[in-house]
């Protein structure tokens, strides 16, 4: 559970730091080309840092990819929330404000919880609901801004649908974390960044200069790239609701940043934020679930340890390094003992 949490605590600090970044590229050029030029940048550095591993390691087989029925899940997620929930978003921040548009995108954590816990049947309990209530309760109050909620509905709806196909895509990932963070990550960052870019430039966006695009392609990188492999990782160990509320926390730590980057002033609405979203972190972290459970035979690939649900003989030479990566198989099992819904316990509550 550490090493889940870990992952999407940091996953939330590089993506919530990298939002006052990327608003000082805003207006430089046109929000779909930047969106593009962000995903293509974490796209192609990773893809860097994935042929490094390989020519470092000398391992190219050593990859964990998604199976044949995967890259269907995989295709889902990266066309709803690389491709649609960016348009979406950037089409209705024109007819909605800045502090709406930011109340509202607190809904990603919201209907990526439900759709967890109600349609894809991820366990849950009260303690888990009142620290996603805690955590949503911070982000409403973090973005209030009374009176100005708009005329036009048009706007917020488009930005509740983007957030929608972003919950889709949290939860669509989920289906295919067993596999390496880095190829999912790598694959989703050029496929949306090729797309997003194609389209500004088919509505007649400029490409901007080598300096901006640089600066573009470094944020995307960081805090698109290194946030998505992070939480990744994070659902393998958490599930998607408990990694979708630990996440919920970015715009927190991007308005902290804002505090320090811009010397904006520290708000009543700041510290009562962070005083809720730290009670329902607190809520998740000291989460006890544990009960009699039974596994099912199962057969996949990822990287592992010889843990207890990894107690299996290998049919090939096995130098003892561990986490080391190949398709092995699970016996069935019950027993008890404190779990997650990470990758071996998926089973309705």
């Amino acid at each position: 559970m550490q090493r889940g949490v870990a992952c999407a605590l940091a996953s939330a600090v590089l993506f919530g730091v990298s939002t006052p970044l990327a608003k000082t590229l805003v207006g430089s050029m046109s929000p779909l080309l930047l969106a593009g030029l962000l995903y293509a940048g974490s796209g192609c550095g990773l893809l860097l840092v994935l042929l490094g591993r390989i020519l470092w390691t000398r391992q190219p087989g050593g990859l964990s990819l998604p199976r044949r029925a995967e890259w269907l899940w995989l295709g889902g997620s990266t066309l709803l929330g690389g491709v649609a929930a960016p348009v979406a978003l950037l089409y209705g921040l024109v007819a909605t404000t800045a502090s709406t548009a930011s109340l509202l995108l607190n809904l990603e954590a919201v209907f990526t919880a439900l759709l967890a816990w109600f349609l894809f049947r991820e366990n849950f309990d009260r303690r888990i609901a009142l620290g996603m209530l805690a955590i949503v309760t911070g982000g409403l109050t973090l973005a209030w801004a009374p009176g100005d909620l708009g005329r036009s509905a048009t706007g917020p709806l488009l930005i509740a649908v983007a957030c929608l196909c972003w919950a889709l895509d949290n939860n669509l990932t989920r289906k295919v974390s067993t596999s390496d963070a880095l190829v999912i990550a790598a694959f989703k960052g050029l496929a949306a960044g090729g797309t997003n870019i194609g389209l500004a430039l088919l509505v007649g966006s400029a490409l901007p200069a080598m300096d901006l695009l640089g600066r573009a392609a470094a944020l995307g990188f960081v805090g698109y790239g290194v946030s998505l492999v992070l939480f990744v990782m994070a659902l393998r160990h958490l599930g998607t609701a408990r990694t979708g509320a630990y996440f919920s926390i970015a715009p927190f730590f991007g308005a902290a940043f804002a505090v320090l980057l811009q010397n904006e002033p520290i708000t009543w609405q700041l510290l009562a934020a962070g005083t809720m979203m730290a009670m329902g972190v607190w809520l998740h972290l000291t989460e006890h679930h544990s009960h009699l459970h039974a596994h099912d035979f199962q057969e996949h690939t990822h990287a592992h340890a010889h843990d207890d649900h990894h107690r299996h003989a290998h049919g090939f030479a096995w130098d003892g390094r561990e986490p080391h990566v190949h398709t092995h198989r699970h016996e069935p099992l019950v027993h008890a003992h404190r779990h997650f819904p990470d990758v071996h316990h998926r089973h309705p509550q």
